[in-house]
């Protein structure tokens, strides 16, 4: 265990962060899934837009890479374009 306060706190803070990036990235796949199971289309190109913008937030976040939003967003609106 942390001796020093800083590394208390550090303990404490990261903690706070951990449960926020697993929310927002499990909200963030569950919302894909919803996606990618929409058949209409209007419906699932009104979704993606939101979609697009979690993913983009949790790049910037660094909670996912760039480069894995980036093929996210690509197949996602591949998906949307084919219904």
């Amino acid at each position: 265990m942390a001796n020093h306060k800083s590394a208390l706190k550090r303990i404490r803070s990261n903690e706070k962060k951990r449960v926020l990036n697993r929310y927002q990235h499990k909200t963030t796949r569950n919302a894909i899934k919803a996606l990618r199971l929409a058949t209409d289309k209007s419906d699932a190109s009104s979704k993606l837009s939101a979609v697009i913008s979690m993913i983009d937030k949790l790049a910037k976040k660094n909670i996912i890479h760039d480069n894995k939003a980036s093929n996210l967003k690509s197949k996602l609106t591949k998906h949307v374009s084919k219904l």
